[in-house]
């Protein structure tokens, strides 16, 4: 058990090792560091956390991160409001917007169907893409979740709500592989799912 010389250290190291991916040495040795540096470092890495947590709002429309109302995507007016990709989280935004190859709007559902994480469909934004797909300019929705059982299962979901509204359903090919997370495949494999998207009903036929 590491022994520290200072509570404060201690309680610093303690709360910076409770987030995903930073144990309890890397959490000393940012802290060690901050220690070294000016104190307005530490003072605008604190400030930008809280006003992280306290500013960010979420788009209106589309629950992407957004600095106001509605997000800068769905603010834009060059961008085809027609085609909706649906995606599970901002992550996924980022990464399909990186590729250049996107050009509609998109939907966060906020996670994805998973009964052993305690997620249902009332636990995700897919009442307020109902809403989206009634009003009339959505013509494609473009399946965008992770190729795995959980992702299939939310993409079958959001089909059988939304197929009565005569829309056409599209799935990025799969050029993503079977059990990858979206937000981890290259920009080149996900740019070329993008523009070859293929007929939701076909590749749902074909697994």
């Amino acid at each position: 058990m590491t022994t520290y010389p200072s509570k404060l250290l201690e309680n610093a190291v303690n709360e910076l090792s409770r987030l995903p991916g930073i144990g309890r040495k890397t959490a000393l040795r940012l802290c060690l560091y901050l220690l070294g540096q000016p104190e307005g470092v530490a003072r605008n890495l604190g400030e930008a956390v809280i006003r992280l947590r306290t500013e960010t709002r979420y788009c209106a429309r589309c629950h992407n991160i957004s600095d106001q109302a509605i997000c800068a995507i769905c603010a834009d007016p060059r961008r085809d409001e027609g085609v909706v990709c649906v995606v599970e989280s901002t992550r996924d935004i980022m990464a399909i917007e990186n590729t250049g190859q996107f050009r509609g709007l998109f939907h966060v559902l906020g996670g994805k169907i998973s009964p052993f994480e305690g997620k249902g469909p009332a636990d995700l934004t897919i009442g307020s893409l109902e809403e989206r797909a009634g009003n009339g300019k959505i013509r494609e929705v473009v399946f965008a979740l992770s190729a795995n059982m959980e992702g299939d299962t939310t993409s079958f979901y959001i089909y059988r709500k939304l197929k009565d509204f005569g829309l056409t359903f599209t799935t990025i090919a799969r050029g993503v592989a079977v059990g990858d997370e979206l937000e981890y495949t290259d920009e080149v494999t996900l740019g070329r799912s993008i523009l070859n998207r293929m007929p939701y009903e076909t590749a749902y036929n074909k697994t």
